[in-house]
């Protein structure tokens, strides 16, 4: 097995290649204004530095928001385009647990990231998984920190939301993005032990700011005296 993974759904561009020895390379660069723009040169980066090539990949593992729409649009774009293109699976994994993979608690904690609009993406987590990772106890929401505070209270919680929202989210801990290296090896966890992935569909939670405009409205024509 030789996967490629990356996410999108956050400022980080974040990529990593990993087989079921471990993680073999990865590359994150944080920009929130060009993930189109550094995502092609982060997968070319990881596979020059494993010294493999794109034909050599057996399967690729995208996160899959929750996540602004742009950004996340891009990571899923491209992930199909490379399934498509190379005859290969594709396989989603929630941002969310991406970056709960990381967090340094022996307990409940939770994880909150920035969704624009003054509010927050958020879950909350039990850290003894039954696979090694955290297991996400709630589904992936979104609301304004106020609102979420009295879920996690006096829990530890990783994301941005604690740097944007300290009032609300007083107990921070890192991480403060995902990371693609969690997320290749919780997907080779995952495959090698023959669970399902989620489907390369993106987890939005809300529609996207900019919509298609509705049809236009007749116009009457003035009455002729």
């Amino acid at each position: 097995m030789l996967l490629l993974a990356f996410d999108t759904a956050t400022p980080a561009v974040t990529v990593a290649l990993a087989d079921e020895t471990g993680l073999l390379a990865e590359h994150t660069e944080v920009d929130a204004r060009r993930h189109g723009e550094l995502l092609a040169p982060g997968i070319a980066e990881v596979l020059r530095a494993a010294g493999r090539t794109l034909a050599q990949l057996s399967g690729v593992a995208v996160g899959v928001g929750p996540g602004p729409f742009t950004g996340l649009r891009v990571g899923l774009v491209t992930a199909r385009a490379l399934g498509d293109a190379l005859g290969i699976a594709v396989h989603g994994v929630c941002t969310l647990d991406i970056l709960a993979a990381d967090v340094p608690h022996d307990g409940p904690f939770a994880v909150a990231t920035d969704a624009r609009r003054r509010e927050v993406y958020w879950a909350r987590y039990d850290a003894s998984g039954p696979d090694g990772f955290p297991r996400r106890v709630t589904d992936p929401a979104v609301d304004w920190p106020h609102i979420v505070a009295p879920h996690v209270r006096d829990l530890p919680v990783a994301g941005e939301g604690p740097a944007k929202y300290p009032e609300a989210f007083p107990h921070a801990v890192e991480p403060l993005l995902p990371s693609a290296r969690a997320l290749s090896l919780l997907a080779v966890r995952a495959l090698v032990e023959g669970r399902e992935l989620l489907p390369p569909q993106p987890l939005y939670l809300r529609r996207p700011d900019a919509v298609e405009p509705g049809a236009r409205k007749p116009v009457s024509q003035p009455a002729l005296r």
